[in-house]
């Protein structure tokens, strides 16, 4: 037997055991940073007292469920805190033996909380931040993105523009630097997917009150203006990361046309009425749970937590370098109601997912869209591809 273990474990590079597994007790923690921000146009969009920390309890039992045959236990701490305290609760966490970390923070938190844990040894996943420097030339070797990049959402967006043969866009972006960050990466996806852009505008932020009495008439006497006059065009793309003007444009056009982008239809991760492929299940057990619908940060604290529990079951170990190297290998793949198993880009550590295109009542089309290829998977015609990723952690 010993001998068979031994040829087959050089055939497929499997680890063999000679015997039982022994029982694992998994300690995980999820880390957010609540921000000093403006609340959402929509009351529909109030960030949720326990986001993130709802889909890392489901993951708690999804795990569960496969680790008890066996003996594998699984529990996840949550911690929030002000941006002033997150190095002492890291501190804190790594102090007590846990290597295994999901962030939710903004680009300049995460790094600097990812490079202090890469010193303890310590395994991160970045369930919130979207900026795709940090799979490129900000990239850490001990980081994992389960939340996707914006690359890949403005890709989702336009590979369905363009299978609509909407290729004439319009492009309003905001005015601060993280609305223009966004603008870019439209304006990228549309090189990419041979889309033009025939004009660009920007909606300046003012700091009005958005959401007095009078917000609503304002912004109605406003965008019409604002847009007319534009060069002709398809679709209007929005990039409007600051959530200033983009969910009023789908009716205040000069010009009636579709709204993509930050507003209209939208790439999102999950929402609460994605159903198809099983994720029914998901919902009700997400809603028993937490009493509302999914958000995108509950689903991407999920997948970490649920490529945590699949490592472990398939390694029977919990250390934090096993952990990454199978979900980097091509053994991992994680199953998440998206119709196709989700991977690890081996260059960045970014997820591997589908998008959903999301109109406010129903998943209107999922990226990637028939007909666009890859030579490695159609998942990678979404965001950085390896020879357009800057980072060399991975190498």
């Amino acid at each position: 037997m010993l001998k068979f273990n031994a040829l087959l474990a050089a055939v497929t590079g499997m680890v063999v055991c000679a015997g039982p597994a022994a029982a694992v007790d998994v300690k995980a923690a999820v880390l957010r940073i609540d921000y000093d921000t403006l609340l959402p146009i929509s009351r529909y969009e109030y960030p949720a007292e326990d986001l993130g920390f709802a889909g890392a309890a489901l993951a708690d039992q999804d795990n569960g469920t496969t680790g008890q045959f066996m003996g594998h236990t699984f529990e996840t701490e949550t911690v929030a805190v002000a941006p002033d305290g997150a190095d002492s609760a890291l501190a804190d966490l790594l102090e007590g033996g846990t290597r295994m970390i999901v962030v939710m923070a903004e680009a300049e938190d995460l790094l600097r909380l990812t490079d202090a844990a890469e010193a303890e040894g310590a395994l991160v996943f970045n369930a919130l931040a979207q900026d795709t420097a940090l799979r490129g030339d900000q990239c850490r070797g001990n980081l994992l993105h389960t939340a996707p990049s914006n690359a890949m959402m403005a890709d989702a967006v336009m590979q369905f523009a363009v299978w609509k043969k909407w290729t004439d866009l319009f492009l309003v972006a905001g005015s601060n630097p993280e609305d223009e960050a966004l603008a870019e990466e439209y304006r990228r996806a549309a090189t990419k997917f041979g889309a033009e852009i025939v004009e660009e505008r920007t909606f300046e932020d003012t700091g009005g009150a958005r959401r007095t009495d009078s917000g609503h008439v304002l912004v109605q006497r406003q965008l019409p203006v604002f847009m007319q006059d534009a060069e002709d065009h398809d679709v209007v793309i929005a990039a409007d990361a600051s959530d200033v003007f983009a969910e009023y444009l789908p009716y205040h056009l000069w010009t009636p046309r579709p709204v993509m982008g930050s507003g209209g239809l939208v790439p999102r991760t999950i929402h609460g009425a994605h159903e198809a492929w099983g994720a029914t299940q998901f919902q009700n057990r997400f809603e028993e749970l937490a009493n509302r619908y999914p958000r995108d940060a509950d689903y991407d604290v999920w997948l970490a937590l649920r490529v945590v529990g699949e490592a472990v079951s398939r390694t029977g170990s919990a250390d934090p370098q096993q952990i990454r190297d199978y979900a980097l290998s091509d053994a991992f793949e994680l199953g998440a109601f998206k119709g196709q198993p989700l991977t690890f880009r081996t260059w960045n550590g970014q997820m591997r997912q589908p998008i959903l295109l999301y109109d406010g009542a129903i998943t209107v089309s999922v990226s990637p869209q028939e007909g666009f290829l890859h030579q490695r998977s159609p998942l990678d015609s979404m965001g950085l591809d390896q020879p357009e990723s800057a980072c060399t952690a991975f190498n």
